[in-house]
């Protein structure tokens, strides 16, 4: 029986997250190579529970670690097949030629199969593929050549580890700056939506920003200084409406930092509102206690709703003498005209014909 001890884990434990790392990445690669050619969908679960159970029962006899072969894939893909039976042909073929003809291809140079295999290999490469990466996106172009060169310079095991690895900075990098735009109705558009155009005029008191991402512990500092940036540009804009449709979602961390937001455009006069907040943040931000400092009543599901109900809380002081005119609940405020104080104070010219009179 074998020997399962913690010290003997403990030395296993590094080289198969490897294999298992190497493993499922390479099946999951050659499924969607194949799948993209073919126009078949790929569940990555399935893939993945299929993988660990193969290897699960393998292991009671010995076996190697199973995955899928780019080389055999390719081959069958190519022969024209469609369904799983091919693979057990496939199998069953090969055991066959294990038993009976391996004795003949004992003598088979090994240069001779490394053609065979690299001649099916350069099969399945989809150039036209690898060029639209390398002119569509600099991060996937940067994981596309990080990994091939991985591949010819590193272990193949540890290469694919690198190509992961990449993803998954470039991934973190990404979510960790998520776009924070401002939104202005739109008079050019129909329904006056919302736009980002920075030519549009605003309402002094009254701003609208837009998250596109998750609001996580990697995120947090990068929209906390955007916010920050947005209130020292106009300081009498003390009303922030979040467009929260775009948030993927968020934890412990951006909850705190979007209470804090709230609690510090209270003391400065104004309120912090959230426009189609998904219900999982909404829930996480109650059972911590965030919404309290939000104020649920400052949670809409309509931008109708949450531009009257925000509206009647501006300073009305501010909204006569207002020139912008942006809502339709503007419309309803009357106008008051500002008059120069030093044009109001000189006296008007007299008449052109008592001029002359006094003249004459």
């Amino acid at each position: 029986s074998p020997d399962l001890n913690f010290n003997m884990i403990k030395e296993l434990a590094p080289a198969a997250l490897a294999v298992t790392l190497f493993a499922l990445t390479e099946a999951m690669s050659i499924s969607r190579s194949l799948a993209a050619r073919s126009g078949d969908l790929v569940d990555g679960n399935q893939e993945f529970i299929g993988q660990g159970l193969s290897n699960i029962f393998g292991s009671f006899f010995s076996s190697y670690v199973a995955t899928g072969s780019f080389n055999r894939s390719g081959i069958n893909y190519e022969a024209g097949a469609k369904t799983p039976m091919a693979a057990i042909i496939a199998g069953l073929l090969l055991m066959i030629i294990v038993l009976f003809v391996a004795p003949l291809l004992a003598h088979l140079p090994n240069a001779a199969m490394a053609g065979i295999l690299f001649l099916v290999a350069y099969g399945i490469v989809d150039f036209s593929h690898i060029k639209k990466i390398l002119h569509a996106s600099r991060s996937d172009s940067m994981v596309l050549w990080g990994t091939f060169l991985a591949t010819l310079f590193l272990a193949l095991d540890f290469a694919i580890m690198l190509g992961v690895f990449l993803s998954l900075v470039i991934y973190l990098h990404r979510a960790s700056r998520p776009r924070v735009r401002v939104r202005v109705p739109d008079p050019r558009l129909p329904k006056q939506r919302f736009n980002t155009d920075p030519s549009l005029p605003e309402c002094p008191q009254f701003k609208m920003v837009r998250i596109d991402g998750p609001v996580f512990f990697g995120a947090v500092n990068y929209v906390a200084e955007r916010l920050r940036v947005i209130a020292k540009h106009n300081s009498t804009q003390k009303h922030l409406l979040i467009m929260a449709r775009t948030i993927s979602f968020i934890d412990v961390a951006g909850a705190e930092m979007l209470a804090r937001e709230a609690r510090l455009r209270r003391e400065a006069g104004g309120q912090l509102y959230f426009h189609q907040l998904h219900e999982s943040a909404r829930e996480l931000l109650e059972r911590g206690g965030y919404l309290q400092d939000v104020g649920e009543e400052n949670c809409f599901d309509t931008k109708g709703e949450a531009i009257s109900e925000i509206f009647q809380r501006l300073d009305r002081g501010i909204c006569v003498r207002c020139d912008k005119r942006i809502f339709n609940e503007c419309r309803a405020v009357p106008k008051v005209e500002i008059v120069d104080e030093e044009s109001a104070q000189e006296p008007a010219p007299a008449p052109l014909g008592e001029g002359l009179e006094t003249a004459g």
